[in-house]
């Protein structure tokens, strides 16, 4: 009587976790994605947003940048990501910018890129908003960056302001 009892929480047992393993195998099967990083960088008459590898001189371009708009040609936006997993629908990188308000309601523009899962490891992408379209929109006042599967969120990062 001991030993069938034994035996039946044995089988009990091990059919807990032959299911836990299942569910898990599952689950790792689904992207999984993080927007790690989002820096924000005005761009020179030519391209630039920045002089030097040195972090301090880009802040101070930056800087400088800001102060004298009439040396702008750009915005670039450099996201770091991270996906993993396998993505049931393509994967897009989502910036949706609002700008300053010239009467009762700021622009908004939408930026999107696509990006496919890669590994362990993070990548990094550039997002411009240059020429005419820069110019139309003006300053950015808030921003948001947003990684997503098909109509599935996944991460999110955005400015304080947002």
């Amino acid at each position: 009587m001991a030993r069938s009892y034994f035996l039946l929480m044995r089988r009990s047992l091990f059919l807990r976790l032959f299911c836990i393993v299942l569910c898990a195998g599952a689950a790792a099967d689904a992207a999984t994605g993080k927007v790690i990083k989002v820096l924000p960088h005005l761009r020179d008459l030519e391209g630039r947003h920045m002089l030097t590898p040195s972090l301090y001189d880009r802040d101070a371009y930056q800087v400088y940048l800001r102060q004298h708009p009439e040396k702008r040609s750009g915005l670039q936006f450099d996201v770091q990501w991270k996906a993993r997993g396998t993505a049931a629908e393509p994967l897009k990188l989502r910036i949706e910018l609002r700008g300053t308000a010239h009467g009762n309601l700021p622009p908004v523009t939408t930026l999107e890129r696509d990006v496919k899962p890669g590994g362990w490891f993070s990548h990094w992408i550039s997002v411009p908003l240059t020429g005419n379209d820069y110019k139309a929109f003006g300053d950015v006042t808030a921003w948001r960056v947003t990684l997503w599967e098909g109509t599935r969120l996944l991460s999110e990062q955005r400015s304080f302001l947002w």
